[in-house]
């Protein structure tokens, strides 16, 4: 989802999915974390993981610059997503949500294999996903001061499915069709990251609305 060199020729995948599952642990202690920090904290949170995304894309070539922000912004992430994520739990327990994260995982998973074994270039994809982002973010804010039918939010819920499904084999075939280096890594793990989590949170935001019908 966030834009990273394609310039390179090398491909350390081991190196880059150590720092994804890595940095996925930094997430679930942000996660543990988020239950001791009041909400009016959490909208200044994410200000600051919109300003470490920036930071990273100006210092990518600085490898211990770029894993310190990395591992800060999810355990951020972590910290902002607890409120998302016991809400679902309230709302539709446990389970369906363990459920939605296994779903998750494997699809997520199915699709990274797929772009990195068929080799195929999907970079063509780039201009109708940011497109449809921008349009996710716009039908946000209407939802803000108007209200809208739930039919209409699941079908929004899932548009934004389709989209970070879309980025997920984005991203994949851009590292396969055209490499990376180590120092590209802490950006390329917050953009597959990127395309997990908000993949999670519209599925279960699907199954929420789904489940008040």
């Amino acid at each position: 989802m966030v834009e990273f060199t394609t310039r390179a020729v090398r491909k350390p995948y081991s190196k880059l999915f150590a720092a994804f599952f890595s940095g996925l642990l930094a997430t679930t202690i942000g996660l543990y974390l988020g239950q001791y920090v009041s909400d009016v904290f959490r909208m200044p949170l994410f200000l600051v993981e919109l300003g470490m995304i920036f930071m990273m894309m100006f210092v990518r070539k600085r490898k211990a610059v770029g894993y310190l922000l990395m591992y800060g912004f999810m355990l951020i992430s972590g910290v902002t997503l607890y409120s998302a994520i016991s809400y679902y739990v309230s709302l539709l327990g446990a389970s369906l949500v363990l459920q939605a994260f296994t779903v998750t995982t494997v699809s997520f998973g199915a699709i990274a294999i797929y772009a990195m074994v068929s080799k195929r270039d999907f970079s063509f994809l780039g201009g109708f996903l940011f497109i449809g982002l921008i349009a996710l973010v716009v039908l946000q804010l209407f939802t803000f001061f108007f209200p809208v039918s739930s039919m209409t939010m699941q079908i929004y819920s899932g548009i934004g499915i389709l989209i970070f499904v879309g980025y997920t084999l984005f991203d994949f075939s851009r590292l396969t069709v055209h490499g990376f280096t180590d120092e590209d890594i802490p950006m390329i793990v917050v953009s597959i990251y990127l395309d997990f989590i908000n993949l999670f949170l519209y599925i279960l935001q699907f199954i929420g609305i789904g489940s008040k019908n």
